[in-house]
């Protein structure tokens, strides 16, 4: 039920710092981006140190996972993984009820920047996934078991941050190098401060469960409708969640190509605006966790444009046991987490069969 590739021992990285009423809904879209491209403009911005140090969250993966993790090896690669929370607490309330305050990350994404950082791949880890999860502290002084068939994204449920991060690294066997997290709300506020993104539809949109309605054509995006369009699912496609990862994607890259094309060093009130914005979304990992590192990790991404992304979406197929969830494909899968400790392009072959990257759906975002 799931993939069998999981390592103690290997490992491509680089640059350590070791230092419902309705379904739940995913948010993972933003959030490394806006770290990444959007904070680059805090590079000028020294003087509001404090200010912007004081907006940002951090969890200490390092101590919460101590040796239990894949090796630590250096090869002018980097790995972030990406979580979107769901958290329905405070002005997250208006996208659903909170049950009992705990949260989701309903799509994961894992960032794999090669070295240069002048490309990168970005593997999408569908919420319904079915996989072995390991033991995680719960943070109340006890620690779940886990077991070899759990749903992916209620690692996040479990044992927060830390637990996410676990999993995946069990799943792979690759060590992340960093972690990044957004929420609805810090989603939306980065793209009313970046002005709206512009997007062509090319299928009128419509989905009464994300609010959102987009005639096709020209649309530029505010944040609640950008919000509503990396939200949808059931007025796309099969209605599926692997849909929904698709427009995902693409959103992703018509984000990148705002962001480098608003001139945004020509504009020092925005330049400030996004780098207040963006800390205050954000939650890192604690290398990550003051503005002088997370402006380096940022500038460290200015060589990547959308064309230079490869993005899929981890080999999956219709789970045996339930017809409503996925499993991945173990040797497919294999073959993507190789790709990466070798720090080389996922090969063809290892999405042909895959259920994840079927159909059209990413061809709607233009």
């Amino acid at each position: 039920m799931s993939d069998d590739s999981t390592g103690s021992g290997r490992r491509a990285a680089s640059r350590r710092r070791r230092k419902p009423p309705k379904r739940r809904r995913a948010l993972v879209i933003a959030a490394w981006s806006a770290a990444g491209v959007v904070l680059v403009g805090g590079a000028g911005l020294g003087y509001f140190y404090f200010k912007l140090n004081g907006n940002l969250k951090t969890v200490d993966i390092d101590q919460a996972l101590g040796a239990d993790r894949p090796q630590n090896v250096d090869n002018g690669s980097m790995d972030i993984l990406v979580l979107g929370s769901d958290s329905r607490g405070g002005a997250n309330g208006e996208y659903g009820r909170d049950d009992g305050g705990s949260a989701r990350s309903d799509t994961a994404m894992i960032v794999h920047l090669y070295e240069g950082h002048q490309k990168a791949s970005v593997i999408s880890i569908p919420r319904d996934t079915m996989t072995a999860r390991p033991a995680c502290p719960t943070g109340k002084g006890k620690t779940d078991p886990g077991g070899t068939r759990r749903q992916f994204n209620e690692a996040y449920t479990v044992g927060g941050a830390a637990c996410a991060v676990k999993t995946v690294e069990k799943m792979s066997g690759i060590r992340m190098d960093h972690y990044i997290e957004v929420d609805f709300t810090g989603f939306k506020k980065i793209i009313d401060t970046l002005g709206g993104v512009d997007v062509n539809i090319t299928k009128p949109i419509k989905d009464g469960s994300s609010h959102l309605e987009l005639a096709a054509g020209p649309n530029k995006l505010n944040g609640e409708q950008a919000l509503g369009l990396v939200r949808t699912r059931k007025s796309v496609g099969d209605g599926s969640d692997l849909g929904r990862i698709q427009l995902q994607q693409a959103f992703i890259k018509a984000l990148i190509k705002q962001v480098k094309g608003i001139g945004l060093f020509d504009n020092p009130k925005r330049l400030l605006d996004l780098a207040d914005t963006g800390t205050k979304a954000l939650t890192t990992d604690k290398a990550l966790g003051d503005v002088k590192s997370l402006m380096g990790f940022a500038q460290s991404l200015q060589g990547i444009d959308a064309q230079n992304m490869q993005m899929i979406t981890l080999p999956v197929t219709a789970d045996p046991l339930d017809s409503d969830r996925v499993a991945p494909l173990t040797k497919q899968s294999k073959m993507v987490w190789d790709a990466l400790l070798a720090d080389q392009p996922v090969p063809a072959e290892a999405t042909e069969n895959s259920m994840g990257d079927k159909g059209t759906v990413g061809g709607i975002v233009q």
